[in-house]
């Protein structure tokens, strides 16, 4: 991807943040033409709407439909905003397309899916527009930085140039305090692959709760994003989609005025983030460390009553054969892994030891 174009439009200042905003979904032309009045007057330039709601279970609000583009087109046309929303298929490209809207976003869902996503490149393709279009590639669902790169190669070779990347976040298991974890190392990675693809940050998506928008806007900025896509509503609690993670144009226009937008972005902003994530790990590493040297004592423990030998070699071989492959297929060198391995293990020995040593006095 080394001929991607920065994504600009007329009337709008190229050396500011791009800022989306606009409702989870477009529920009624009444709703939709008064948030895009609020957020127009605001000095919003680019209106967002789910017409399409892919959902994760049937029988929620799965978006008006192809009526919904005729309301984005009477947005454009009351307040001069540009148009955005999501397409998941070849029906939605092709329709979308058709109505004339001027950006297009492909979602998580669809572009964990390499069969959707070359549907939709080929008929972007056939279309003729690629060479105008614009679009951006939200992250899959799960972290696999492989399939996000492969799903925005798949509309690059489509022929679309002024290409670019969401980050919202990756699913997880249980409770967080975000809806989907940002795990910021990895568009990090992707930016240091591809220096000139433009990312934008969906903080709605990532907090899941109006009150993370403004802190992971901010959070996104220092890394140097190139935007913003945020969900904004006229009501946001009687919204029919994703209420909790939208805030009023009002609200909106306060959090992007609080934001502070460096004149340079440091590589040293995104290296303290990484550093954060490390220090968090090598915590993780001890409170494993130490839950498992519990294990051991509780093992020689057991050893002495059953006057066992605390060294066994055969399963000592053999975890350190197991162990020394898994760490390889993970990456990592085979010497680093004996090393790890044998320093464990010895101070395993050494904690079984002493337990057998106190045992006996």
């Amino acid at each position: 991807m080394d001929q991607l174009q920065p994504i600009t439009f007329p009337g709008i200042d190229p050396q500011k943040p791009l800022v989306i905003a606009g409702p989870c979904s477009a529920e009624t032309l009444e709703q939709t033409l008064q948030t895009a009045k609020e957020l127009s007057e605001t000095g919003i330039k680019i209106f967002r709407a789910g017409i399409w709601k892919p959902r994760t279970k049937p029988g929620g609000f799965e978006g008006v439909g192809s009526e919904g583009l005729e309301w984005l087109n009477e947005v454009k046309k009351q307040y001069g905003m540009l148009t955005a929303t999501e397409i998941a298929n070849r029906q939605h490209a092709e329709e979308a397309l058709q109505a004339g809207i001027d950006i297009l976003w492909i979602g998580a869902r669809t572009s964990a899916n390499p069969f959707a996503m070359q549907e939709i490149a080929d008929t972007i393709a056939a279309s003729g527009k690629a060479d105008s279009l614009t679009v951006l590639v939200k992250n899959p669902v799960n972290p696999d930085l492989e399939l996000w790169i492969g799903a925005l190669q798949r509309i690059y070779n489509a022929g679309v140039r002024r290409l670019g990347a969401i980050h919202r976040g990756f699913s997880t298991y249980g409770k967080h305090l975000y809806r989907n974890m940002p795990q910021w190392h990895i568009p990090v990675e992707l930016r240091l692959r591809y220096p000139n693809l433009p990312i934008i940050c969906d903080p709605s998506h990532i907090g899941g709760k109006r009150e993370l928008i403004a802190p992971l806007s901010q959070q996104a900025f220092d890394m140097g994003f190139n935007g913003l896509i945020v969900e904004s509503h006229c009501n946001p609690d009687c919204a029919w989609s994703d209420a909790a993670q939208q805030v009023t144009p009002e609200i909106l226009n306060f959090i992007l005025n609080t934001l502070v937008i460096r004149d340079s972005h440091q590589t040293t902003e995104s290296l303290t983030l990484l550093r954060q994530q490390i220090d968090r790990i090598d915590n993780e590493l001890l409170d494993i460390l130490a839950k498992r040297m519990g294990v051991c004592r509780d093992i020689g423990r057991y050893k002495k009553e059953h006057r066992m030998s605390v060294v066994q070699a055969g399963r000592y071989n053999d975890i350190i054969r197991s162990r020394v492959k898994a760490g390889e297929d993970m990456g990592m060198g085979a010497e680093f892994m004996k090393t790890i391995l044998l320093a464990i293990h010895d101070e395993s020995v050494r904690q079984q030891i002493e337990i057998i040593n106190d045992r006996a006095k």
